[in-house]
């Protein structure tokens, strides 16, 4: 399975580069609640949880499901219509709403006039600033229909949105029993999550935005203080490689003319430009021709075309090491995408294991680990013929495993032993990104 990126038609005016807290802060849920997928993150996730209030701790277990395999998507940009793609602070449609809805302790919710604001004040223009605050997409979701904001939220109950059409949620018995049927198979809390929502919908994004305000004000202001900085210099180094393919990753720092937008015009290689940047998001990419395309090795398939439908590209720090794709229909799809996206993939994970299993490759290896050693030297040891020996380490050298030393006429092959040291651990990130 996997997730393709369809480049036909397409040009840096099809992509969004938009820094998003309310993003950011789904990751730093989802690093509290799945600790094991984030070992670095440990020592934080302790601290956080360890002052936590009774309400913060309440609310992690009860909307985890929003942020565990599949991230619900009112946490990403474009829920309102509205793209980011110009100035340094970008409009947001339903951002500028007044809040309705219950606030989280409990207060009527009459839809006749608007209700207390439970996101705080309005965040400040900030100079620079690549996408709304905080407070502007709390707003945001304030404002999203009920329909809508029920359907988004079916969605993550269930894990999933393509064998489930909740579009008509609140007015079809069909679709309330499909949900409650799929979250009961799944687990309780998903259940309890899907139960409230189709009980209360409103008491349910009430609640929810209580939460949300909450983190902010417990552990995530001083987190996104921190991380901002580094998202935005991502954003501007993607940006640059979207419309010029400057060869930059995805965690470069800025440099001359970071501050001026791209503007629409392709640079010299087109689509081989928009390609490569959007490759260097994730390790298990591969570029294809016919049409040019960009595929990505995910756990769902789906199929995207920037010429009709604009995507937005996210960058994040807590989410690493995965690269979260977000397909919604009707919505603009959004690249959740890690400033230090791992080296090792999946692809080349399994394929430095399978080179391990062959015998001969393991006792070539535990010669070469020892100290450096010829073709010639090697052949002897092994009792095998030096073109033998030289196949074995051409694969072996092709995935990173060994490295080669001259001195003078002769070629040492040595093991590299970091490499191989962080086979485990690259295993386990390449499974979860």
């Amino acid at each position: 399975m996997s997730v393709v990126i369809v480049l036909e038609g397409a040009g840096p005016g099809s992509f969004t580069v938009a820094v998003s807290p309310l993003a950011e802060l789904s990751a730093c849920l989802h690093a509290l609640t799945e600790s094991g997928h984030h070992p670095e993150l440990r020592d934080w996730g302790r601290t956080v949880t360890a002052g936590a209030s009774a309400e913060l701790r309440a609310g992690l277990r009860r909307f985890s499901p929003l942020w565990s395999a599949l991230r619900w998507r009112g946490f990403y940009p474009g829920l309102d219509g509205t793209r980011t793609a110009g100035g340094p602070t970008a409009g947001t449609g339903a951002a500028g709403r007044a809040m309705t809805g219950k606030a989280a302790a409990g207060t009527d919710r009459a839809r006749t006039g608007p209700a207390p604001d439970t996101a705080g004040p309005p965040d400040p223009p900030g100079t620079g600033r690549l996408g709304p605050g905080l407070g502007e997409q709390l707003r945001t979701l304030a404002g999203l229909p009920t329909g809508r904001f029920a359907e988004l939220t079916a969605f993550a109950c269930v894990n999933g949105y393509t064998r489930f059409d909740f579009s008509r949620l609140l007015r079809s018995a069909e679709q309330r029993a499909a949900l409650e049927h799929a979250a009961a198979a799944l687990s309780a809390g998903r259940q309890e999550l899907a139960a409230q929502l189709l009980r209360d919908p409103e008491g349910c994004r009430a609640d929810l935005l209580g939460f949300l305000d909450l983190c902010r004000s417990e552990f995530f202001a001083e987190a996104w203080a921190g991380t901002e900085p580094e998202l935005t210099r991502s954003a501007l180094a993607v940006r640059r490689r979207l419309a010029t393919g400057s060869g930059r990753g995805p965690g470069a720092g800025p440099g001359p003319g970071a501050g001026r937008d791209p503007g629409v015009r392709l640079g010299p290689g087109g689509t081989e430009d928009l390609a490569e940047a959007l490759a260097s998001l994730s390790p298990d990419s591969s570029r294809l021709a016919g049409p040019p395309r960009v595929v990505f090795d995910k756990l769902h398939h789906s199929v995207i075309t920037p010429a009709r439908t604009p995507v937005i590209l996210v960058p994040t720090r807590y989410n690493s090491p995965h690269l979260v794709v977000k397909n919604e229909p009707g919505l603009p799809p959004v690249l959740h995408y890690p400033v230090d996206a791992p080296e090792v993939g999946v692809t080349l994970a399994r394929s430095r294991m399978l080179a391990l299993t062959d015998p001969h490759r393991v006792r070539l290896c535990r010669l070469i680990a020892r100290e450096p050693m010829t073709t010639l030297d090697l052949a002897a040891r092994l009792s095998m013929t030096p073109p033998q020996v030289s196949r074995h380490l051409r694969a072996l050298r092709d995935l990173g495993l060994v490295g080669t030393e001259r001195s003078g006429r002769f070629v040492h092959y040595r093991l590299d032993l970091s490499a191989v040291e962080r086979i485990g651990q690259d295993v386990v990130r390449a499974l979860q990104h």
